[in-house]
C-alpha cells in the first residue's frame, strides 16, 4: 500500500544537511519518491510503503533528529 508519510526533521541548517536526509529516505526499502524535503520547516514528505519508524532511524543515523509530524 502506498502512503504519503510526513516527518518533522530538526537539525538541517543548509541545502547539504537537506541532501544527505533525501539521500537518506530514499534509501530505504519501501520507499517510492522523496517527495520534498524543506530546510524550513523543517520537514520531509515521502511516498512509498517504508514505516514510519524505519524512515525515523535513517533520518536519525544521517545524524538529525525526525519524527511522525
Amino acid at each position: 500500500m502506498t502512503e504519503l508519510i510526513k516527518l518533522e526533521v530538526r537539525g538541517m541548517t543548509c541545502q547539504h544537511c537537506v541532501a544527505a536526509v533525501e539521500k537518506a529516505l530514499a534509501a530505504v526499502p519501501g520507499v517510492q519518491e522523496v517527495v520534498e524535503v524543506a530546510l524550513q520547516p523543517g520537514s520531509a514528505t515521502v511516498r512509498g510503503s517504508a514505516t514510519p519508524e524505519a524512515l525515523v532511524s535513517a533520518v536519525k543515523q544521517a545524524g538529525y533528529d525526525a519524527r511522525r509530524s
